[in-house]
């Protein structure tokens, strides 16, 4: 009994242990928009695998320069002709009848071989037209890898802006469902005492219902965009995130109407500096076909031993090996191909001038969305000075209707166009500030100063 009571206990401790070790701890985060960035950059899972691409381009470059070094092969043989081949040789070579055969089997039944080859190119067009092809692969990866964290910390900037104006906008809808309980709650005393009419009481229970589905939607929201930053910055979409900067903060700290008077160098720009690179890639491409037409020169020397026997008897002390040696070089001479070498080099040609046009086309691109950029970046600037403006101005008409409502000077019809139009601004404010911060990223991103 007591040996049952002490194995069930065990098994209770075991399946307790085993569910903590399954179920995954909340992990607890604070950051500052730039502390976000600066993790996202290193645990990002864009960013990581971007890395890798470099790290893989590295180890492609250190290939292709490994095929113009010393090479070296090793083989080692074994054969055990189970069945020899038999040889029918005239028999007078015997002092047999002349017009006969005799079979004879030459060789042993068993032959083991070891041979080292050293091989060296010294000289091959396509060789050198690789390492080129090698070493502006790893260019390119390298600016795909800038791409990626410009494209992540643009990214880090809308989903952190993203949970602050989804923060401030569960704590306005707050505040504004409390206000219309007040009214509402007032309102129905006073139609209760007979002072006032139902509609009015009805208005704003209509008001209220909405504002708390307003408020039940925001919260949701907050979580979403919370959820958003994690994945953007690279935890687990459950963790808890704190932010250490405020919405109106962050807002002036990305105001900056100089931004329009900075000078755009197209070369900055990342999108332009891979385009490039594509042309460099169709233009090497030619290179390398052009370079097929060329002879290729190597030379190698191998050394070997060979050993032969009835029985398998290589590793005794007695068996004889043989040792051979080969110095060679090797000279091949594209001659003819039928025209087939000329319409791959022709092909490259036309890929080559496609990728110059397109890589063109990519310039007046990127002008149109720097120029866009631009626009947008002090759009969003105009609206958040108009839109502070409105709000002022929707604040103090609903206070007023406020008042009339209160004294009986003003409808419920009225106080509640006044209440949904503050709302419906408050929420243009939210969504001017939001606009400031993710424009001047977008900027930011184009122009290549992710640090200014």
């Amino acid at each position: 009994m007591r040996n049952n009571f002490c194995s069930l206990c065990f098994c209770c401790l075991f399946s307790l242990l085993a569910f903590a070790q399954q179920t995954p701890v909340s992990s607890q985060y604070s950051f500052t928009l730039d502390e976000a960035i600066e993790f996202a950059l290193e645990n990002n899972y864009q960013s990581i695998n971007a890395r890798r691409d470099v790290a893989k381009a590295l180890k492609r470059k250190w290939e292709a320069t490994a095929t113009g070094l010393p090479q070296i092969d090793a083989a080692i043989a074994y054969q055990n002709q189970l069945k020899q081949p038999v040889t029918l040789i005239p028999g007078e070579f015997s002092g047999g009848t002349p017009g006969t055969f005799v079979p004879v089997v030459f060789g042993t039944k068993e032959q083991a071989s070891a041979t080292a080859t050293l091989s060296q190119l010294l000289f091959d067009g396509s060789y050198l037209v690789g390492l080129e092809a090698a070493k502006s692969f790893l260019q390119f990866n390298n600016d795909s890898e800038e791409k990626t964290k410009l494209e992540v910390r643009k990214t880090v900037i809308n989903a952190y802006g993203s949970v602050l104006v989804a923060q401030e906008n569960v704590s306005i809808q707050q505040s504004n469902k409390a206000a219309l309980e007040k009214n509402y709650q007032e309102a129905k005393k006073t139609f209760e005492a007979g002072l006032n009419e139902e509609e009015n009481v009805e208005q704003l229970q209509i008001t209220l219902l909405q504002t708390t589905n307003q408020l039940n939607n925001a919260i949701r929201q907050q979580k979403i965009a919370s959820q958003m930053l994690n994945l953007a910055i690279g935890i687990d979409v459950n963790s808890s995130t704190t932010l250490s900067d405020d919405l109106d903060s962050l807002t002036m700290k990305n105001l900056d109407s100089s931004m329009a008077n900075k000078p755009f160098t197209i070369e900055n720009n990342v999108d332009y500096r891979l385009g490039y690179l594509l042309t460099e890639q169709r233009r090497l491409e030619l290179k390398l076909e052009k370079s097929k037409a060329l002879p290729t020169l190597s030379a190698f020397v191998n050394y070997g031993t060979q050993a032969n026997s009835d029985s398998f008897s290589f590793l005794e002390n007695d068996q004889l090996w043989f040792q051979s040696s080969i110095l060679g070089v090797n000279l091949n001479i594209p001659i003819f191909s039928s025209l087939g070498r000329s319409a791959k080099t022709k092909q490259a040609r036309i890929a080559f001038e496609q990728a110059n046009t397109t890589f063109i086309e990519t310039q007046q691109q990127i002008q149109l969305q720097y120029n866009t950029a631009i626009n947008d970046y002090q759009f969003s600037i105009e609206t958040y000075e108009t839109s502070k403006q409105n709000l002022a101005l929707a604040e103090r008409i609903e206070k007023k209707n406020q008042v009339k409502f209160t004294e009986g000077l003003a409808s419920s019809l009225e106080l509640r166009q006044a209440q949904l139009q503050l709302y419906g601004v408050q929420q243009e404010t939210l969504q001017a500030m939001l606009n400031i911060i993710t424009k001047k990223a977008e900027l930011e991103t184009i122009l290549n100063t992710p640090n200014n």
